[in-house]
């Protein structure tokens, strides 16, 4: 099989680069310092039409692929990962359900100003009593007069209270159906409220909050596919999300390489640089074995996506092992810039306490292992 990108998707890449290190390398301390939602940034990101980069040209998009959209998210997160993955959460979780599911008047009146990067959407799935266990969903959804009423609370939504949020797809207990149901719901839907954003860890610049669902009412054809569906629905959409994240995994080890490589040629002991010693240098070759079989992961996934294979299992690994790969070049990298590496002055730091949200958000590594175990053919528990 052949990785190598079309001359198309290296002028991409080349663009996106670009813009990383122009825009978002220069802000990106700052906004995770204040913990503030880089706007300008995500807006810029509108201009150079990344968030319809993977939709139709009808609806404002680029008629790319997940290959294409994979290789531009590894260069933001290179330098951001909270920029990275506002831009992978609208992209993935909050317009792809309406590209796949919508009918043509919701693509036309959603889909279309999401990938023009006017609004940003985002997907509610998780709850404050279930993550992994999706089946576990209490937010109620009923019929009701023409209208959907959904009663709720679902927990670590991104992006559902920034300036350009539109939509919030909700993914409820349909009463009258018995299964999961989603329902696309506008943020000025009577009923419908966000808490204050969370203080993370990490993806401090990154919008994630509460979303309160009560008797939230919309009209009867916002549901998005077919009834009863939803449980189906999202785990699809899941899929995507999960190669899209190892990218970004990928993009943030590369950081670590990068970074470290510089300091390692930089920084002196004992007469001659740290990276002259096979303790520093066994660090850095180790980091580059980890980011270069975390793009093969996910290019492959990618590209099995993108000719209409099947791909599940090859998601899962690939983000299994490019999100635990972040979190040990993350550590490599704080211990390589030693004492420098835990300052908020290095941006080594910052990837550091990113990398830990790779092995948890959009399936935890557990979850993972579990697809990738039940592959093998092993016997349920």
């Amino acid at each position: 099989m052949d990785f190598e990108l079309t001359p198309e998707q290296r002028e991409f890449q080349r663009a996106v680069r670009d813009f990383a290190q122009d825009v978002v390398a220069p802000s990106a301390a700052g906004y995770d310092e204040r913990e503030e939602f880089p706007l300008e940034v995500v807006r810029r990101m509108g201009e150079l039409g990344l968030f319809g980069l993977p939709f139709p040209s009808r609806y404002g998009g680029l008629d790319g692929d997940l290959l294409t959209f994979c290789v531009c998210l590894e260069e933001i997160a290179r330098f951001d990962s909270s920029v990275a993955i506002t831009l992978e959460a609208a992209v993935g979780l909050g317009a792809n359900p309406i590209d796949r599911f919508g009918t043509e008047e919701q693509k036309e009146r959603w889909l279309a100003p999401m990938a023009r990067g006017a609004t940003l959407g985002a997907f509610a799935l998780t709850e404050p009593g279930g993550g992994s266990d999706a089946h576990a969903i209490r937010t109620t959804a009923r019929l009701e007069g023409g209208e959907w009423v959904l009663d709720g609370t679902k927990a670590f939504i991104t992006n559902a209270g920034t300036p350009l949020t539109s939509v919030c797809i909700v993914a409820a207990r349909d009463e009258d159906a018995g299964e999961v149901s989603t329902i696309v719901v506008p943020v000025e839907a009577p009923g419908f409220s966000v808490g204050p954003a969370y203080r993370k860890l990490g993806w401090r610049a990154s919008d994630t909050r509460e979303v309160v669902l009560q008797d939230c009412r919309v009209p009867e054809d916002h549901l998005l596919g077919e009834r009863g569906r939803g449980y189906a629905q999202f785990l699809e959409v899941l899929d995507d999300g999960r190669v899209a994240v190892a990218a970004l995994a990928v993009g943030l080890a590369r950081g670590c390489l990068e970074e470290s490589a510089r300091y390692a040629t930089e920084r002196e002991a004992f007469g001659r640089p740290i990276g002259a010693f096979e303790g520093i240098a066994f660090k850095l070759a180790d980091m580059r074995v980890a980011v270069e079989t975390g793009r093969l992961a996910y290019q492959r996934a990618a590209w099995l996506r993108d000719h209409a294979r099947p791909f599940k299992v090859e998601a899962a690994v690939a983000k299994l092992h490019a999100s635990e790969a972040a979190v040990a070049c993350a550590r490599e990298a704080v211990q390589v810039h030693g004492g420098y590496g835990f300052v908020e002055e290095s941006p080594v730091a910052r990837f550091y306490r990113d990398a830990k949200a790779l092995e948890i958000g959009e399936g935890t590594s557990e979850i993972q292992r579990m697809v990738i175990a039940r592959d093998l053919g092993l016997p349920p528990e």
